[in-house]
């Protein structure tokens, strides 16, 4: 059930960051979506979202390698006193 869980909070991000890259796609083709008046705002919130979704997903996937200690030592929570 675990697995599945965090499949699903991952599924999320990646349609995010998949949206972000049609959005910057459609602004090279010159395709100009409805809720967005310029080509250039829709390009900055392509590209917004798809740093939101990448970052999330290369966040999560940090923490769980951090925390498997699967990382290299430079990246360990250092002890603290």
């Amino acid at each position: 059930m675990g697995r599945f869980i965090a499949l699903m909070i991952l599924i999320i991000p990646a349609v995010i960051a998949g949206y972000g890259i049609k959005l910057m796609r459609d602004t090279i083709f010159q395709l100009l979506n409805t809720p967005y008046p310029s080509l250039l705002i829709q390009f900055t919130a392509g590209f917004i979202f798809f740093l939101a979704g990448l970052s999330f997903i290369g966040g999560f996937i940090f923490y769980r390698d951090r925390k498997n200690g699967k990382i290299a030592p430079r990246f360990q929570k250092r002890n603290q006193k």
